[in-house]
């Protein structure tokens, strides 16, 4: 069986400016706000990177998406890299997760989806384009 990465962290955000300052201050991070097609997510790269990602094995960046208390589970969480993320529904549900509504398509990244799991943490799964 093929095994499925953690490749991103997320956390929520209810002050864009000040976690921003947070984590640039505190760690160095390099904060990259987003445009609005994004939902002012800002992309915090924790590490030197390229177009494939961080330089480094074993270590990944992350991001921070505006809290909406509208949303399940606003809490900070991992994303797991999968082939086809239907498929990886298919086999999350048949698991005893709970997916957490559709595949939002994020432009120019791909599809993602939350689910919560046994447990009742949130996770997210992104099948990304294909370069």
């Amino acid at each position: 069986m093929r095994k499925d990465p953690v490749v991103h962290f997320e956390a929520p955000y209810q002050d864009k400016q000040r976690v921003t300052h947070f984590y640039q201050r505190a760690f160095g991070w390099e904060m990259q706000m987003m445009e609005e097609e994004y939902g002012g997510y800002i992309v915090a790269m924790t590490t030197e990177s390229d177009e494939n990602g961080p330089k480094r094995s074993g270590i990944i960046n992350g991001g921070f998406f505006k809290k909406d208390e509208s949303k399940p589970d606003q809490f900070p969480s991992v994303v797991i890299s999968v082939e086809d993320i239907h498929q990886s529904i298919e086999k999350v549900q048949q698991a005893g997760g709970e997916v957490l509504g559709e595949p939002i398509e994020i432009p120019n990244v791909g599809l993602y989806v939350s689910f919560r799991d046994t447990e009742g943490n949130r996770v997210g799964m992104m099948q990304a384009i294909r370069k």
